[in-house]
């Protein structure tokens, strides 16, 4: 049977097991997972926080990373700046950016979550506000979510990946996992 680990990635430490760059190596999954034969089904950037599926089956890796099965990610993001109902609009309908038109995505504005505090903790502005969103989206090109908050005016500053399919963070404290049925 396969099996499927949910791991609550911190920020700062890399979707992968080993880290090549010398002399000082980042942390990575291997600091946190001692499970032989599992591998990440797709990835989450170094900058990034949440929700990491790890499996030992080929395919279900395959199947939860490929955006061709469109498995819903739903994301938490604080963003820097008041959301207008323009730039949400412009989420809902599909952001251009450099690699091409994003496909529609789900977004609300939403009270700040109760999280963990985030080490190091987000660099703030007195003078410019931030706001949460839940955003969801149904692809994964690289630095997605960052790109397409940016490219309505609202960089993010802190990005927690809540949620995969019908998979999600609740219970799990970051840095670290638990063992769920494959389905």
């Amino acid at each position: 049977m396969a099996r499927l680990i949910l791991f609550n990635k911190p920020y700062d430490v890399l979707s992968q097991f080993t880290d090549s760059r010398s002399p000082s190596p980042r942390r990575t999954l291997s600091d946190f997972i001692a499970v032989p034969g599992i591998y990440p089904a797709g990835r989450l950037d170094r900058d990034s926080e949440g929700l990491l599926l790890l499996t030992d089956d080929g395919r279900l890796q395959a199947r939860i990373a490929d955006p061709r099965f469109k498995l819903p990610k739903t994301y938490l993001v604080q963003v820097e700046g008041a959301p207008d109902e323009a730039a949400l609009e412009q989420l809902r309908r599909g952001v251009l950016l450099n690699d091409g038109m994003t496909r529609p995505a789900q977004v609300e504005a939403i009270t700040p979550p109760d999280l963990w505090p985030r080490d190091p903790p987000v660099r703030f502005r007195k003078s410019v506000p931030d706001h949460w969103l839940r955003l969801t989206i149904r692809e994964g090109r690289n630095r997605q979510v960052r790109r397409m908050t940016a490219a309505v005016g609202l960089p993010t500053l802190r990005l927690v990946r809540w949620s995969v399919g019908d998979w999600n963070l609740d219970g799990i404290a970051p840095g670290t996992w638990c063992e769920v049925p494959a389905r």
